[in-house]
C-alpha cells in the first residue's frame, strides 16, 4: 500500500517566453500537489531577449542567451512537449498541436511571443528574414556568420526593414560584428553595407526626442544609408522595392516591424484586439474564457496597454504564477498593474549602450553596457543556478503510473473523483485501471488499416480473455518483452521510444513484428487525468507499430508511483533467415547504426548537468526505429546481429562473441558517440546500471593502455532505444554503410573486426 497524490488538474502553458520561465521556476519552488503541468514550446531552449543584440554583436555565445527549458522543465517537474501549438479547442478545452494528439487542460497559459507583419508587403515572407521567431533569426545569423568567415574579402550587402528600436539595435549589433570579421588589420572596411529602410520620418517613434536624434547620429556616423519615410512595397531575390520606387540591392534582408499574432488564437474564439493579440484583465486573464491566461508579446492588457517590451513579460512573471495558483485553487485573483515608465538599456553594438526612461536619455557609454550586462547575466543565473535535486527523484511527469494484456479490464479504486494527499492505492488486481476509463481510450486510438492483418485471429476490435493469433507454415514465433520507467517526461515520445525499444529485439533477429501486447504504470489520478496520460502514452506506442505494420492486440495497465510502459512482442521469420548472436564468422566486420551515451545523458539530466540540445539529440535518435537497418543487413549478407540496450556495447558483443567463439578488434575512435556523453562521463556521471556492466571489462586484453581513454566508460553505458550492432563480409561494408546513410540513419559506422580466437588470451581488443 502506497500513499500518493494523485492527479486531478491539468495546466498547460504554451509558449516558453519570458514570463513562462519566471513561473516555471516559482512552481518548482513551490509546487502545487495535485496539479500537473505541461510545457508545450517548439524548441528545448528559449531566447532572452535582452541578450540576443549582444549575441549579434558576437558578445555573447549561443548558450548564454538562452534558457534551457528541459533543465527549467525537469526542476519543476514538467511534462515538457516539444512541439508546435496550432489551436485551441475551447469547448473540449485541448490544445491543438502540428505533431501529436491533443493535450487536454483545465487551465491553459499562453506566452508564445509575437511575430513581424510580414503578410501585406509581396515576397517579404519569401525573401526576407523575420526577427523573430528568434531561433529561425539565429539560425539564419549563424549560417551566415559562417559562410562570411570563410571568406572574409567578399562584398556584403544588409538591408534591415523597421526601425524601431529592434530594429535600430539588431543595425548595429550586426554591423558590428560583420565590421569585426571583414575589416583588415588596419580596421579599414570598405566591404560592408548597410541600409535601414523605416516608413516614419524619425526613427524608434516610442522613444523621446533625445533618444531618437542620438541613434540617428550614431547610425550616421556609422555610415549606415538611412531610409527615411520609405514604405517597402515589394521584396524581391536580394532586393528590396520601396513605393517611392527606390530600389536597394541587398544580399541579406532582415524584417523587423510592428509585431502580429498567429491566426489560431483568434480562429479559436478568444477575444483578441485588431492585430490578434489576446485581450486580457487585470489579472493576465482572456477576457472571454475565464479558463485561459496569457502573457508577454502575445497578450494585451485592456486596461493598461503597454509596448511589446521584455520588461513586462519578465515583470509578469510573479503575477502570473500567482494567478495560476489561485484560479486552480478556485481561489479570488490578485490584480497587477504594470508601471507606465521603464528604463531602458540600449546596446550600440559595440560595447556602449544608451539609457532611456521617459524623456530622460544618457550615453553612450561603456558603463551603461556594463550595467546592462550585470542584469542580463543576472536575471539567466535565476535558471542555471535552480536548486539541483535528488538523483533518485524520478524523471517521468510529476506524478507518473501501468495496466496488463489481451484484455483491457477492471475496477479502481472508490475515491478517485475525490482525491486527497493520503489516499492509499490497492495493490493486485485493485491496482488496474478502470474498464470504463480503459474503453474510452481505445475508442480514441485509431490503429491504422495497414494494422487489419488476417493472422490477428482476436485482437482489440473483439476483446477476449486472450490475444489470438495465427502462425504460418514453415514459420517461427519470436517472442520478447521489454518495460521500463519513463526516462522522458512526455507520455507521447515515451510510447514512441519504447515501442522502438522493445521492437528492436525482433528487428534484430531478422523477423518481421506480427503483434504487440502494452505493459503500462499510470500515475495515479482521476479518471479523466488517468485517461489522457493513456492516450498520449499509447498514441505514441500505436505510431511506431502502424509503421511497422504491427497491430497492438491487447495489454495490462496498472496505477503506480510512477509512469512506466513496455510491450510484449512477437514476430515471424523463416527458420532459415534467423539472424543470431553466433554467426559471426573471422574476417568480417561489425557496423553499429547509432551513437552511444543515453545512459550517462538521462542521468546527468536527473542530476541537471545536461544540456537541452544533448537531451533533444539522444532523444531524435532513440526515435529512430531499427526496421530499415535490419532490412538492410540482410540485404548485405549479415550473418549476426544484436540490439544494443541495458548492457551496454561491450556487453552485447560479449554475447555475441561467446556464442560465436571469436575474437574482436574495435576501433575506439570509429565508435560514435552522442554529443555531451564525453562531456558527463568525464564529471563522473553514469548510469545506474554502469558498474554491473563495467564486469565484462576484464575480456580486454589490452585493458591497462586504453581504460583511461576518454570513450572507454562510454563502451559500457547502457542504451534506451539503442542501434543495432551486426557482422557482415567486409566486401560488403563500406556499400552498406551508404545504404543505411541514405535510410536516415547518419552515425552509423564500421567499428571493428571479427577476428580468429586465440586460446588464453582475451578476444577483445581496443585499438585507440
Amino acid at each position: 500500500m502506497q500513499a500518493s497524490n494523485p492527479i486531478v488538474k491539468d495546466l498547460v502553458l504554451i509558449g516558453g517566453g519570458h514570463t513562462h520561465a519566471i513561473a516555471l521556476r516559482m512552481f518548482g519552488m513551490k509546487p502545487l500537489p495535485g496539479v500537473r503541468i505541461t510545457l508545450i514550446t517548439e524548441a528545448s531552449d528559449t531566447p532572452y531577449s535582452g541578450m540576443l543584440p549582444g549575441h549579434v554583436a558576437g558578445f555573447y555565445s549561443r548558450e548564454e542567451c538562452h534558457i534551457d527549458l528541459r533543465r527549467l522543465a525537469q526542476f519543476a517537474q514538467v511534462q515538457l512537449y516539444i512541439d508546435q501549438a496550432i489551436g485551441l479547442d475551447l469547448e473540449n478545452k485541448q490544445v491543438i498541436c502540428a505533431r501529436r494528439p491533443p493535450v487536454a487542460f483545465d487551465a491553459v497559459s499562453i506566452d508564445i511571443g509575437s511575430t513581424p507583419a510580414t503578410i501585406a508587403v509581396p515576397g517579404a515572407t519569401e525573401h526576407a528574414i523575420p526577427a523573430k521567431p528568434i531561433s529561425k533569426l539565429l539560425a539564419h545569423w549563424d549560417q551566415f556568420i559562417t559562410n562570411v568567415k570563410q571568406n572574409p574579402q567578399q562584398s556584403i550587402r544588409i538591408g534591415v526593414i523597421g526601425g524601431g528600436a529592434g530594429g535600430v539595435e539588431l543595425t548595429l549589433s550586426l554591423q558590428s560584428h560583420l565590421q569585426r570579421i571583414l575589416s583588415s588589420p588596419h580596421g579599414v572596411n570598405n566591404n560592408l553595407e548597410i541600409h535601414l529602410f523605416h516608413r516614419d520620418a524619425e526613427l524608434m517613434p516610442t522613444y523621446n526626442r533625445w533618444v531618437r536624434h542620438r541613434f540617428q547620429k550614431i547610425l550616421q556616423r556609422r555610415k549606415v544609408q538611412l531610409h527615411l519615410q520609405e514604405t517597402v512595397s515589394e521584396v524581391q531575390p536580394h532586393k528590396v522595392v520601396c513605393k517611392s520606387g527606390l530600389k536597394v540591392e541587398c544580399d541579406r534582408i532582415f524584417w523587423v516591424t510592428q509585431a502580429s499574432a498567429p491566426k489560431w488564437l483568434r480562429e479559436s474564439g478568444l477575444t483578441t484586439d485588431a492585430n490578434g493579440f489576446v485581450q486580457v484583465n487585470d489579472y493576465l486573464q482572456s477576457i472571454s474564457h475565464p479558463d485561459v491566461f496569457a502573457a508577454g508579446d502575445i497578450a494585451t492588457m485592456i486596461d493598461h496597454p503597454r509596448p511589446k517590451a521584455g520588461v513586462f513579460a519578465v515583470r509578469q512573471g510573479k503575477p502570473l504564477f500567482e494567478n495560476l495558483q489561485r484560479s486552480l485553487q478556485e481561489k479570488s485573483l490578485k490584480p497587477y498593474k504594470p508601471q507606465k515608465q521603464y528604463l531602458s538599456l540600449i546596446g550600440t553594438g559595440n560595447g556602449k549602450a544608451i539609457a532611456a526612461r521617459g524623456s530622460f536619455g544618457f550615453g553612450p557609454s561603456q558603463l551603461l553596457w556594463r550595467w546592462k550586462d550585470w542584469i542580463d547575466r543576472r536575471f539567466m543565473q535565476r535558471f542555471s543556478d535552480v536548486p539541483q535535486m535528488n538523483p533518485e527523484v524520478i524523471l517521468s511527469s510529476p506524478h507518473p503510473t501501468p495496466r496488463t494484456a489481451s484484455r483491457w479490464a477492471s475496477p479502481r479504486f472508490a475515491n478517485a473523483n475525490t482525491p486527497h494527499p493520503s489516499t492509499m492505492h490497492c495493490a493486485g488486481c485493485g491496482s488496474k485501471v478502470g474498464s470504463t476509463v480503459l474503453a474510452h481510450v481505445l475508442q480514441r486510438i485509431e490503429q491504422p488499416l495497414t494494422c487489419d492483418r488476417q493472422d490477428i485471429l482476436i485482437g482489440l476490435d473483439a476483446p477476449d480473455d486472450a490475444a489470438v493469433v495465427q502462425v504460418p507454415a514453415n514459420f517461427a514465433m519470436v517472442h520478447t518483452i521489454d518495460y521500463f520507467r519513463a526516462l522522458i517526461n512526455d507520455p507521447y515520445l515515451f510510447g514512441q521510444i519504447s515501442a522502438n525499444h522493445c521492437l528492436s529485439d525482433i528487428f534484430a533477429m531478422g523477423a518481421v513484428p506480427q503483434s504487440a501486447l502494452a505493459i503500462a504504470t499510470i500515475p495515479y489520478a482521476i479518471d479523466a487525468k488517468v485517461a489522457e496520460t493513456l492516450f498520449q502514452l499509447l498514441s505514441g506506442a500505436v505510431k511506431v507499430l502502424a509503421e511497422s505494420n504491427t497491430p497492438l492486440v491487447g495489454g495490462h495497465t496498472t496505477e503506480g508511483a510512477e509512469l512506466s510502459f513496455g510491450l510484449s512482442c512477437n514476430g515471424l521469420v523463416h527458420p532459415d533467415k534467423l539472424l543470431r548472436k553466433s554467426g559471426m564468422q573471422p574476417g568480417q566486420v561489425l557496423i553499429l547504426t547509432k551513437a552511444l551515451g543515453t545512459g550517462t545523458l538521462f542521468a546527468a539530466q536527473m542530476r541537471q548537468k545536461a544540456k537541452g540540445k544533448w537531451i533533444d539529440t539522444a532523444v531524435e535518435s532513440m526515435l529512430l526505429s531499427n526496421a530499415a537497418a535490419a532490412t538492410c543487413f540482410l540485404e548485405h549478407e549479415a550473418t549476426a546481429c544484436t540490439d544494443i540496450t541495458g548492457f551496454g556495447l561491450l556487453g552485447h558483443l560479449m554475447e555475441m562473441i561467446q556464442a560465436s567463439h571469436v575474437a574482436i578488434e574495435l576501433q575506439m575512435p570509429a565508435i560514435p558517440i552522442l554529443d555531451g556523453a564525453i562531456e558527463t562521463t568525464q564529471q563522473g556521471i553514469v548510469s545506474s546500471l554502469h558498474s554491473e556492466n563495467l564486469r565484462v571489462s576484464h575480456y580486454i586484453s589490452n585493458l591497462d593502455q586504453v581504460e583511461n581513454h576518454h570513450r572507454y566508460p562510454l563502451l559500457f553505458d547502457p542504451q534506451t532505444s539503442g542501434g543495432l550492432l551486426a557482422a557482415l563480409p567486409q566486401h560488403k561494408a563500406n556499400e552498406c554503410i551508404a545504404v543505411l546513410q541514405k535510410l536516415g540513419y547518419p552515425d552509423c559506422q564500421i567499428i571493428g573486426e571479427v577476428k580468429i580466437l586465440v586460446e588464453k588470451v582475451n578476444p577483445v581488443t581496443l585499438v585507440c
